[in-house]
Parts: structure tokens; C-alpha cells; sequence
């Protein structure tokens, strides 16, 4: 599905060049559960924004589904990540002007083709699946934390996307509500054979995916 070939990553801060990753090379697979496991400051966001087209390598190549995306066009570069990857975030990201209906239905606003089926439909089926339904008309603002996460992960799979990108999806729950969030992961892997790759500092939660790669100072490490 992707594969990583030497990308090499920097930022210049203040007149001096910060390296965030080193010769990463790594492959994910179709039906893969990855989790990227590494301490704070790590690179491990950075790489999961690199795979999940959000931020582009210094150097390196990035192959999906055998396609070059750095022979993309700006244009082709969004339509791919919008109809590829579905993001969830620690801070959930939702918009609180927008009931959780409307934020579920976002990413079908963006979408460049005929998505072949029914977005309001397919958002009720979605929220129906994680015990969200009665709140469709409520705000972000008015949920518990695993309500908003369930809400976040509804959105990230409206487009019906072949991967979802999960950054510290558990970071701002309780240990219980968290627990729930990861069998809900699962659940999509194994059940629905969505391919996952989650970002996690906790060795403890890292444990729930099916293969690891760890990350430190911007290198792997082990995998």
C-alpha cells in the first residue's frame, strides 16, 4: 500500500536546520495495524504527517499503491489524501459551530468525485455503529471525550478511505473511554480491513496493534 524509500526530513528554525527524520525506509501493507511508538519530540508525528500526505520529505520517495506522489500535482496531491486516509486526532479537531452531523459529513464537502453513495445516509449508519445517533443535532462542545472521539473516527471514515492515520488517539481520555477507543480501532482492522497506522508514546497501548515501529531521534530504530 505505502512505502517510504530514504525520506529524509528538516526545518530551519531560526537560522539553524532542525532534522525531524533520517533515511526512514518502511512499508505498510493492506489489512496492516501499525502502531508508531516513540517518546515526545521523537519525529513520530512528523512521520505520520509525511504518510499521511499532510507535509512533504526534504528528500526521499513516497510510493502508494505503486504510484510516485511526488509526480503529483498540488490538485491530484489533495484529491489522493482526501479520498485515501482518514485522520483522527488526540484534540478531536471537531468545529464546534457544526453539529456533529455536519461534522461528520465534512470531508464529503471536499470530495472530487461521485462518492457512490448517500452521505447522509452513510453518516447515520456511521453513527448509529458508535452509539452517537441521538447526538447528531448536538454541538462537539456538549459530548463526553469518548463521544467526540467516536465522532472524530465517524468522520475519518465518511469517505470510505483505505487508511486510517491515528495520533495519540487515546491522549485525551480516561484509561476506561480509552480502552473502548482502541477495540473500536480494532474493530475497523479487523472487522472492516481498514489498514491503521497509530502514533502512540505508550508501549502499553502500542501492544493492541499488530506490528510495531519505533522511532528515536528521528531514526527506526526496531520494527
Amino acid at each position: 500500500m505505502i512505502q517510504l524509500s530514504h525520506i529524509h526530513k528538516e526545518y530551519k528554525l531560526d537560522g539553524d536546520v532542525f532534522v525531524a527524520l533520517k533515511d526512514i525506509n518502511l512499508k505498510i501493507n493492506d489489512g496492516d495495524f501499525t502502531a508508531i511508538v516513540g517518546p515526545s519530540g521523537c519525529g513520530k508525528s512528523t512521520l505520520m504527517h509525511i504518510i499521511g500526505l499532510l507535509d512533504n520529505p526534504s528528500s526521499g520517495t513516497i510510493t502508494i499503491s505503486g504510484k510516485d506522489v511526488s509526480k503529483l500535482s498540488d490538485d491530484d496531491l489533495s484529491k489522493l489524501r482526501n479520498e485515501f486516509v482518514g485522520f483522527v486526532f488526540q484534540q478531536f479537531n471537531l468545529i464546534n459551530k457544526l453539529t456533529v452531523a455536519e461534522n461528520i459529513l465534512l470531508p464529503t464537502i471536499y470530495a472530487r468525485k461521485d462518492l457512490g453513495f448517500d452521505p447522509k445516509t452513510r453518516a447515520m449508519e456511521l453513527m448509529k455503529r458508535f452509539e452517537i445517533d441521538s447526538k447528531a443535532k448536538s454541538y462537539p462542545n456538549k459530548l463526553s471525550g469518548g463521544q467526540q472521539q467516536r465522532v472524530a473516527i465517524a468522520r475519518a471514515l465518511i469517505n470510505k478511505p483505505k487508511l486510517i492515520l491515528a495520533d495519540e488517539p487515546t491522549g485525551n481520555l480516561d484509561s476506561k473511554t480509552g480502552e473502548k477507543i482502541l477495540s473500536l480501532l480494532k474493530e475497523l482492522n479487523g472487522h472492516d480491513k481498514i489498514t491503521i497506522v497509530m502514533v502512540t508514546h505508550d508501549n502499553h497501548i502500542a501492544e493492541r496493534a499488530k506490528t510495531h515501529i519505533h522511532v528515536l531521534d528521528g531514526e527506526i530504530v526496531d520494527d
